[in-house]
């Protein structure tokens, strides 16, 4: 693990963080080979086997993404009116995204707000992902459902942004329709010398076009991953769990890359994938516990009064 986490560190800084879906599931599948080294080979070829359709799944999300506005302008100017109706009587008309930076936005300085939000942001790639291998390693069971929920969040959002293409605040302010708006996710790396940290993040940003914007799955996937372990956690700590997503909440809105609107239809996205999803196993359950029940079995013949015993054979 010592060899694997110095080779991470350098990857991070040669190459970049790993936001690619089939360069993080590289990194992961070489950790899990690590943390069990002594398993033999077609133990670790479980992983690939188990993990391989879900990271194709998810480069396929990420490439698909970018084709989902078909030519089509995306919808923004509804999505400013939502932010505003909720927002704009506590910050004079403006939309959260504009007041957040004009309050604490520098371009020439570097705040440590700054440098938290990168990593919040950037958190979002690698969280959900960990958390499976985690679960994969010591409870496969709960793995299994795990994923069931997550990639039925995942095709969710993505069906979404074909049917409803939505831009971010830093497109409408491109285009006019907001104030000015820079897209300041990646900016805190520099803060720490850590400048080509960000690469595959911007180039990934350059490669899919701006139409997902709702729901906002970065802080779907937060709340998600927080919900699916609040249960089985201490009540004093859910406070310190639930900050996760809050904190993505505000670095998405501050760096302008979702309305507070595309939060909130995230987080109903959440609920929704665990009503359903939790619907659908509980009735699969039940048909399975009927199917799985024996025919019930014919009685046996009536023997006539005095008829001699049926003889056993040898």
């Amino acid at each position: 693990m010592g060899v694997w986490a110095l080779l991470f560190v350098g990857g991070w800084f040669l190459v970049g963080l790993p936001t690619d879906p089939l360069y993080a599931f590289g990194w992961l599948w070489t950790a899990t080979i690590a943390w069990r080294i002594g398993q033999p080979w077609r133990t670790h070829l479980g992983f690939v086997r188990d993990w391989l359709p879900v990271v194709l799944l998810l480069a396929g999300y990420s490439l698909s993404r970018g084709f989902a506005d078909n030519g089509a302008t995306p919808h923004a100017r509804e999505l400013v009116a939502a932010d505003r109706w909720m927002f704009g009587w506590a910050l004079g008309g403006e939309v959260p995204t504009v007041w957040l930076q004009r309050h604490l936005y520098h371009p020439e300085h570097l705040y440590w707000y700054d440098v938290v939000a990168s990593w919040v942001y950037f958190s979002h790639f690698v969280v959900a992902l960990a958390v499976a291998v985690v679960l994969w390693l010591i409870a496969r069971a709960r793995w299994v459902a795990f994923m069931r929920r997550w990639l039925f969040l995942t095709i969710a959002g993505l069906v979404t942004y074909f049917l409803y293409p939505a831009a971010p605040p830093w497109w409408a302010a491109h285009y006019g329709l907001i104030e000015d708006v820079d897209r300041i996710s990646n900016r805190g790396w520099t803060a720490v010398g850590m400048h080509g940290a960000g690469n595959l993040l911007n180039l990934g940003q350059l490669g899919v076009n701006p139409v997902a914007a709702m729901p906002s799955l970065h802080t779907a996937f937060a709340l998600f991953v927080v919900l699916f372990f609040l249960g089985s956690v201490r009540r004093r700590w859910w406070p310190l769990l639930l900050a996760y997503p809050v904190a993505m909440t505000f670095t998405l809105v501050y760096s302008g890359e979702h309305y507070v609107i595309d939060v909130l239809v995230g987080w109903v996205y959440v609920g929704a994938t665990f009503m359903v999803v939790g619907l659908a196993e509980t009735l699969w359950t039940k048909w399975r516990a009927v199917t799985a029940q024996p025919a019930p079995s014919e009685p046996p013949a009536s023997v006539p009064p005095g008829s001699p015993p049926t003889p056993r054979p040898p």
